[in-house]
């Protein structure tokens, strides 16, 4: 049977967060999710970007979002965002963790990481472990990967530092798309032997056509070549809202296994979701306890699994 996001079930009273929403799949997640009954809570960098997007979801899904301010390459951001959920609610049932940022020049982040894997991996690592007292009670992550993953033969401590002289763009976007899937697959190991009530799942949107394509080359002051690579990939991508599909199955499909990944079904090119198999190395479990290792204390947060009373 084909999915289709009529297939989403009432999600009315379920409280969702979905970072990097305010543009591409971000925001057709988060747009789905609300015309579905949701409360979304969109949170970016950007106010005045999310406050656009904010009222643009309110049109399009009939139900207004909440915005949260939240900049993933800065740790103290991601503190005080946390701190702000954990305060203002008493539960999570939905963490999409999706932004992302992909092939820049050579930038760090405020806490001088890598910004690609500071930013996609350690960032999303610290977000979800500190909100993890709200997300132990029946509650969903859904962490945003990529084909990318498998062009890497594998990940180092030294990589979330890894200086100028030394840098790859697309071979440091794939090792940060590599760390989400250990980490997704790790953060379900650790929710399975603690008997926590929380699902890991991963998703990738295969080949869609978003604003992250184009972001590198406009890092770099490349207007042009950006304009000409958003142009093609229009051409031949599709749409963001059919790339959202991948994240809204495993953030609603009821029957997921714990663990699962799911793609697009052609060639995990496009099309309908279906889940899909990691590369060998992103089920290292070994691999993916040592990350978990070098996460902890690069980011100074150490998720804790407990069940609750």
């Amino acid at each position: 049977m084909t999915w289709t996001t009529a297939d989403i079930p009432d999600l009315t009273g379920r409280l969702a967060l979905v970072t990097g929403a305010t543009s591409g799949i971000g925001y057709e997640t988060a747009c789905e999710l609300l015309r579905h009954g949701a409360d979304v809570l969109v949170a970016a960098r950007n106010p005045e970007k999310a406050a656009r997007a904010a009222e643009t979801l309110t049109q399009q899904a009939g139900r207004a979002p909440t915005v949260l301010e939240l900049d993933l390459a800065d740790l103290a951001s991601v503190e005080q965002a946390a701190a702000e959920v954990v305060k203002s609610y008493d539960r999570l049932d939905l963490l999409v963790n999706n932004a992302g940022v992909m092939a820049p020049p050579h930038r760090e982040t405020v806490d001088g990481f890598e910004l690609q894997l500071g930013t996609n991996h350690l960032g999303h690592f610290a977000l979800t472990g500190r909100l993890l007292p709200l997300l132990v009670k029946g509650s969903r992550v859904v962490t945003v990967s990529s084909f990318m993953h498998k062009t890497v033969r594998g990940i180092s401590e030294s990589d979330l530092r890894r200086p100028s002289g030394n840098y790859r763009k697309w071979e440091s976007y794939g090792k940060s798309k590599l760390a989400n899937l250990l980490f997704m697959l790790e953060l379900d190991r650790r929710a399975r032997a603690a008997g926590a009530d929380l699902l890991s799942v991963g998703a990738h949107p295969g080949y869609a056509s978003t604003h992250l394509q184009a972001a590198g080359p406009e890092l770099a002051g490349r207007a042009r070549q950006a304009q000409l690579l958003a142009a093609a990939t229009r051409l031949v991508a599709q749409s963001a809202a059919a790339g959202a599909w991948p994240s809204l199955y495993a953030a609603t499909y009821p029957d997921l296994r714990p663990g699962s990944f799911v793609g697009p079904s052609f060639f995990e090119y496009r099309g309908t979701p279906k889940v899909v198999l990691p590369t060998r190395l992103a089920q290292d479990p070994e691999l993916a306890a040592r990350l978990w290792t070098w996460s902890v204390e690069a980011t100074g947060v150490d998720p804790e699994l407990t069940v609750p009373n």
